[in-house]
């Protein structure tokens, strides 16, 4: 891996072509919010990209160069291509990629494809929210407090029809009384993956600091380890690992 980590964040983009509220909340779009308060970290590495671009924004010269690819789509998730689906889950399980779900991102093809989930949640009006801190020594909820309070989120409430989580870091209250698992996590062959709730395209959670901390630190923890993977072209004939150690015990001694 280079020295900087590869960041593409990916938005779908159209609620900021068609929608007036989306695009006074967020005039360079959410990928370019996203993108300005992630760059401030000198060693992140940071494209923004969206489904109208080239190759729906990831060609194989930039997915194949990304160290962490970060999602944000909505109502054209049906558009996306299955191939390019096929090729992030690959990255993801096979690779080490990391990946991050924003918000609506919980229906997107690649979530639903790299997850193995249907990606249904119940949802409702815009709402306070509470996100509680749940797992406070977790990496992704470093600066994080107890709870913070988002003043109007889109509300998503459980069932939340998931695999089991790995990890539940962050869980919401809503005001209406509903409930969510807004923060979690699932390790995918050798990937990583989050997902975070709060980001609906009207709301200003994306400016948020906290929820900006959050995706930050999600960045830091996804991005795929520094190790090296013997596949069995490199080594088709490689000896037992037992015997490799022993043998390696005698040459130095």
């Amino acid at each position: 891996m280079s020295e900087k980590i590869k960041v593409t964040v990916w938005n779908e983009g159209r609620h900021e072509k068609s929608n007036k509220a989306a695009q006074e909340m967020y005039p360079n779009g959410i990928h370019g919010t996203v993108k300005a308060f992630l760059e401030k970290n000198p060693d992140l590495e940071v494209r923004a990209v969206t489904l109208d671009d080239p190759d729906q924004g990831l060609p194989d010269s930039l997915l194949y160069d990304t160290d962490v690819l970060m999602w944000w789509g909505h109502m054209a998730h049906h558009e996306v291509n299955d191939a390019l689906v096929e090729k992030i889950k690959n990255r993801v399980y096979n690779e080490g990629m990391g990946f991050i779900g924003m918000h609506s991102a919980h229906m997107s093809k690649p979530f639903r494809a790299i997850v193995g989930t249907s990606g249904q949640l119940s949802w409702g009006d815009d709402q306070q929210e509470i996100v509680w801190n749940l797992l406070p020594q977790h990496p992704i909820a470093a600066g994080i407090p107890e709870y913070f309070e988002l003043e109007v989120e889109e509300m998503y409430g459980e069932p939340f029809r998931i695999p089991q989580p790995d990890e539940l870091i962050f869980t919401s209250w809503y005001k209406g009384g509903n409930i969510f698992r807004s923060g979690l996590t699932y390790y995918r062959g050798i990937g990583k993956v989050f997902y975070f709730q709060p980001g609906h395209e009207t709301c200003g959670s994306f400016h948020n600091p906290y929820v900006q901390r959050i995706l930050t630190n999600a960045v830091y923890w996804a991005k795929p380890n520094d190790f090296v993977i013997n596949r069995p072209t490199d080594c088709p004939h490689r000896k037992n690992p037992v015997v490799e150690l022993e043998e390696a015990k005698k040459a130095n001694a």
